[in-house]
């Protein structure tokens, strides 16, 4: 009989360790997550990156090698992988972590790179977002360099729910740089009260004039006048 605690142990370390190699293997084509499922045909592995033609490859030569790979070393059984974009990568912070530190890898300087990150997640419609640089990054000592723009939640509801954090490595001459992201997406908390704002309506009923008509009017001389629809009196003698 199956050991139930041993089976579920094993496929989450499976999915660990093949979201694990996936995102050493392909940092540079920003890759985002995975997903894996159980089919009828097989086995269905979903990969999420900023550059799927990377995963790809040439006539899609990567993308077979991988499923070899994931065939061979991590025993899914006949995987059949696809590889999709995330619905908005700006908003992904592992995305952003590693489009970051290609971005270093490149020889840009940290700091100009680290605002444009956080531009770029702000422009998507992020509530906050946070970046952390760690490394030989102005000197031969290893110090850290913090950018920080919006709400950043650091404990409470918020930080399981709206914020996402991921963490990625570049590799330059100087040293190993490590890099941070921190996104608030924006969703709405649960505390957050909206006021609604004063309207001011007109009433039809007060403001609209009463106005009487055909009103029959006797004097004490018997003289009868009637109030017609226009406002005019009409004067009868009564006889």
């Amino acid at each position: 009989m199956v050991d139930i605690k041993k089976y579920f142990l094993q496929k989450s370390m499976t999915r660990v360790m093949v979201d694990e190699f996936l995102a050493k293997e392909y940092y540079n084509a920003e890759y985002a997550g995975s997903e894996i499922s159980k089919t009828p045909m097989g086995t269905r592995v979903t990969i999420y990156a900023g550059r799927p033609a990377i995963i790809i490859g040439k006539d899609g030569k990567t993308i077979k090698r991988l499923a070899q790979i994931l065939e061979r070393y991590f025993n899914l059984e006949s995987p059949q992988i696809t590889v999709a974009q995330p619905e908005k990568p700006e908003l992904n912070a592992r995305v952003m972590a590693f489009r970051l530190a290609v971005t270093l890898e490149k020889g840009y300087h940290f700091r100009r790179a680290a605002f444009i990150t956080i531009r770029k997640i702000m422009n998507a419609g992020a509530l906050g977002a946070e970046v952390i640089v760690s490394g030989k990054i102005t000197s031969e000592r290893a110090k850290f360099e913090k950018l920080k723009e919006g709400i950043v939640y650091k404990t409470g509801n918020g930080l399981d729910v709206m914020v996402d954090r991921a963490i990625a490595i570049a590799t330059l001459k100087m040293g190993i740089y490590g890099v941070q992201v921190v996104i608030t997406k924006p969703l709405r908390t649960v505390d957050k009260i909206l006021l609604k704002e004063k309207t001011e309506t007109t009433s039809e009923s007060t403001e609209a004039e009463v106005r009487v008509t055909n009103v029959r009017i006797i004097d004490e001389g018997g003289n009868i006048s009637n109030t017609t629809p226009g406002g005019e009196e009409v004067g009868q003698k009564n006889e």
